[in-house]
């Protein structure tokens, strides 16, 4: 299994347009790019790729990076930046399967995967295929599962994504905070690689209006506000779960300069082997 992570950003990326902070200036000078979260995983067994979120910077993540289009895509939640890639399927591809979770989300009235349908019927070459949480399904020669994560007001969900052949594991924690459900740790558990969101360091968790939630022993804030971990969160989630390798995803341009291109923050275009 060969994962190459597409974007890592948030939902600006880094740098961000029309920004002239530190960081972004930092990553221009360095020509680091964050663009929005994808992440593309390649059975090289059966020659088949699954995409993981469609950023909206999908075009020029293929164009960038030396990999194939999917055969197959999942879909973690339908905020703009996992989601509105999707419209790029249009004259790209002659039959998408997409995948996502068929639990209906309070705030909408609707599963991920209706809403994908919907918002997208005028795509006639992409099929949704709605899952159970928890329940595995099989695409592109991988065991795929589904688990509820913490996002609100929206459902969102993490994955765990391993080769039945090799036993190879992925796991990817969704847009969430750290308040994960034991039963959703269960399945993430054991990756080889994790990729986790830490959208911004503890520090600034004094800058956000709802502070930060979910201390630690030391008294250092694991969630940033309501919706995402903090990296020292996302690192203590990795610790939990006995992840052999980690890197940070979703990250944001309000990293200050000086840890904004420290291990383990991810930049578009690694790629790993399990």
């Amino acid at each position: 299994m060969r994962v190459t992570l597409l974007g890592t950003g948030d939902t600006t990326g880094t740098p961000t347009v029309g920004c002239d902070c530190d960081t972004c200036r930092e990553a221009r000078a360095r020509g680091v790019e964050r663009s929005r979260f994808s992440v593309h995983v390649e059975n090289e067994r059966t020659g088949e790729c699954l995409l993981v979120d469609f950023s909206p910077d999908f075009r020029q993540q293929f164009l960038t990076h030396d990999v194939p289009l999917p055969d197959a895509g999942i879909v973690s939640h339908v905020h703009f930046d996992h989601v509105d890639g999707l419209g790029n399927a249009y004259r790209v591809f002659d039959d998408l399967p997409v995948h996502a979770a068929n639990e209906t989300d309070p705030k909408t009235g609707e599963s991920v995967a209706e809403t994908i349908a919907s918002k997208y019927d005028y795509l006639d070459r992409i099929s949704v295929h709605a899952h159970a949480p928890f329940e595995t399904f099989r695409t592109c020669g991988l065991d795929v599962t589904l688990v509820p994560v913490d996002h609100p007001p929206l459902v969102c969900y993490g994955l765990a994504i391993e080769d039945p052949e090799t036993g190879a594991k992925l796991s990817l924690s969704g847009d969430t905070t750290y308040d994960v459900s034991d039963r959703s740790r269960g399945v993430l558990a054991d990756p080889d690689l994790f990729l986790v969101d830490g959208i911004v360091p503890a520090s600034l968790c004094e800058h956000h209006p709802a502070g930060g939630t979910h201390h630690d022993a030391e008294g250092v804030p694991r969630t940033f506000g309501t919706k995402h971990m903090t990296r020292e969160g996302a690192l203590s989630l990795a610790d939990d779960l006995r992840a052999r390798e980690t890197r940070v995803v979703h990250t944001a341009h309000f990293y200050p300069v000086d840890e904004a291109f420290e291990e383990p923050l991810a930049v578009d275009g690694e790629a790993y082997d399990l």
